[in-house]
């Protein structure tokens, strides 16, 4: 019971109710999170994670047994971000770093590397993966590629990188003492992915031919690739790898089952599968995981089973039981993100429908659980109500789910001023999680509703493939029917409705002013699509050229018929625009183009470019304003 107790003690620190919060400024909700990615070594004896200070992030290094906390490497998230670290052993950081390489002609894509940090030496970081040039390489565009990490050789890592020909890599193994790379494994033509066995063996090549995937399987034997399998992009034959077991011969693998993705385990010997996991109504949307004190497969996750965690590690087993007796899964969701080689120590991260996380440090032996640091301080129940699940039917009678975020102190009745904030991808999906958004808007007093469209993942095969040249088609109207299902519940005001989006969800805010002024009377793009055919055009400069041409068509009627660029004339509701220029996921063009053919027919926009930023809003400043002009642009076209 003591244990307990102090376990429940600490949780009320940062749960505990208290008068509604009226005045939080913006930076509470859109400011980056000020701790993440927390991570134990695996002996247990430091602990690293990322904090944000004023919108510089810093990847710290915390002694437990001193206290004692050490920055290893810092930015801003503008000329350089941090992506990932992890662990290679008790001693070495590894740190993925990404940035924006120029090219003529305003050709932006995106380069990345690799830091090492050792914490006993404390020697600046080092670039870790690089090219010799005595040897005539040229560095790679993805010097971050980690394919393994030894378990028996704490020190050396296996890593893939195109030193020689682009988008053809080899396989190396680094030494993390010496930061010197072996050739293991030679560049094959097509071959665009490798994958590493748990005993540090290359085993797979992934193979890409246009608009054909293909895995081959090296046969040690015969000293030969064989193929294993083989698949068109977008088809109902689609495999995905997600690792090896400790068992060399057994892969995890998903794919289609009952046109749902689900787990599977694939011998390599029989070449046999056995199913692992299947939803009847949903795709298998998780990942496999292994125990850092046996090496093996420890279980899986997924979003639609039970606390989103199947645990065949007996002792993880053992320690979730004992964390829900205290933790109740009506209240809390828990998930153990980090533990130490022998399991005795770990990381906990807690959350609630109103909370927006915190992060729990445990120590099994001394019976210990205390809080670290909470993700965003300023949010709690008196701000946040947390997301509803909700389903409504589309006009064709299809069922679409979705996630609603309310005011606090809504009542049954009220008729809000609304959001439909539909997600990017677009074959992504929303989730019951926190995220800076929504939870801004309805603090501010709007309803917002995340409707999973069509088009959506997780929701089957049929289901995601009316994406494919499906833009401002069905998957539009769903965003219509979402508004007026709000309608009809008495929750939305019919007059004050509004979209916003990122991405795919700005290019599904401005075709919606085109498609249904009726509904929407005004439209918010963050980095949003505005003309197709220049997707299509642009992608001959890329590999996957011919997949992108299959995604959208090759019409030019047709896409042009569903560009908003295109429409600017008939745009007669306000539109706000903010796009990043060093965006290269979604180029800026898009959103220029927009706002200049907007502006020669003298509709009601507001253009903001953000210098130097990118398609996430990576960078706290720019985050900040990105929120704040949304915020404004809300207010002033359903509040005023």
């Amino acid at each position: 019971m003591k244990n307990i107790f102090i376990l429940l003690l600490m949780v009320g620190c940062f749960s505990a109710v208290s008068a509604p919060n009226t005045g939080l400024p913006i930076e509470s909700f859109a400011a980056l999170k000020r701790v993440n990615n927390v991570k134990l070594s695996p002996n247990g004896e430091n602990i690293a994670f990322i904090t944000n200070v004023s919108g510089e992030l810093y990847l710290m290094v915390n002694e437990l047994e001193t206290g004692k906390r050490v920055p290893v490497v810092k930015s801003n998230n503008h000329e350089v971000f941090l992506d990932w670290y992890s662990w290679a052993n008790d001693d070495v950081l590894l740190i993925g770093a990404r940035y924006i390489q120029y090219e003529r002609g305003g050709l932006r894509y995106t380069k990345t590397s690799m830091l090492s940090y050792n914490i006993k030496t404390k020697e600046p970081v080092k670039a870790a993966f690089k090219a010799v040039e005595l040897r005539n390489e040229k560095q790679p565009q993805f010097s971050d590629q980690v394919l393994s990490f030894f378990p028996e050789q704490k020190n050396k890592i296996i890593m893939q990188g195109d030193f020689k020909v682009p988008n053809t890599p080899g396989v190396y193994e680094l030494d993390l003492t010496t930061l010197r790379k072996r050739k293991i494994q030679k560049a094959r033509e097509d071959v665009i992915r490798w994958y590493v066995d748990r005993q540090g063996k290359v085993r797979i090549a992934k193979k890409m031919d246009g608009t054909t995937f293909s895995y081959e399987l090296y046969n040690e034997e015969k000293d030969d690739w064989l193929p294993l399998f083989d698949y068109e992009v977008f088809s109902k034959q689609s495999v995905s790898i997600l690792g090896f077991d400790k068992n060399p011969n057994l892969l995890y693998i998903t794919a289609l089952e009952e046109g749902r993705t689900a787990l599977f385990k694939y011998d390599l010997t029989t070449k046999q599968r056995a199913l692992v996991y299947s939803n009847p109504d949903y795709d298998f949307s998780g990942g496999i995981f292994y125990s850092q004190n046996t090496g093996e497969v420890a279980g899986f996750t997924d979003p639609h089973i039970e606390d989103g965690v199947m645990y065949w590690d007996n002792d993880l087993a053992k320690l979730h039981r004992s964390l829900r007796k205290a933790l109740p899964k009506d209240d809390y969701d828990i998930d153990i993100v980090s533990t130490s080689n022998d399991q005795k120590q770990y990381v906990l991260y807690v959350s609630s429908h109103s909370s927006s996380g915190a992060y729990l440090l445990g120590n099994r032996t001394k019976g210990e659980l205390t809080n670290f640091a909470n993700v965003y301080p300023d949010i709690d129940e008196t701000v946040y109500a947390g997301k509803k699940s909700i389903s409504y039917t589309a006009r064709d009678g299809l069922k679409i789910e979705g996630y609603l975020t309310l005011p606090v102190g809504y009542k049954k009745g009220d008729k809000l001023p609304t959001i439909i904030f539909p997600h990017g991808g677009p074959m992504a999906r929303d989730y019951a999680n926190f995220d800076y958004w929504t939870a801004l808007l309805a603090y501010h007093g709007y309803g917002v509703l995340q409707p999973n469209f069509r088009g959506s993942s997780g929701y089957g095969y049929d289901f995601l493939m009316q994406s494919i040249k499906g833009f401002g088609l069905a998957m539009q109207d769903d965003l219509q029917d979402a508004a007026n299902w709000l309608v009809a519940e008495g929750i939305a005001d019919k007059d004050k409705i509004c979209i916003g989006g990122a991405s795919y969800g700005g290019y599904a805010a401005m075709m919606a002013i085109v498609k249904h002024p009726e509904t929407f009377k005004c439209a918010a793009s963050f980095g949003g699509v505005s003309d197709l055919e220049y997707i299509v055009n642009k992608a001959r400069h890329f590999t996957n050229k011919k997949i992108v041409r299959k995604q959208f068509g090759t019409d030019s009627q047709a896409l042009e018929a569903r560009s908003p660029v295109n429409f600017a004339q008939q745009m007669n509701r306000p539109i706000l625009l903010v796009h990043g220029s060093d965006d290269s996921v979604v180029p800026v063009y898009h959103s220029r183009e927009m706002a200049d053919e907007l502006e020669d027919k003298n509709k009601d926009v507001i253009y903001i470019e953000l210098e130097d930023g990118d398609h996430y809003l990576s960078y706290q400043p720019h985050r900040i304003k990105t929120l704040q002009a949304f915020l404004d642009f809300f207010d002033k076209h359903l509040k005023d």
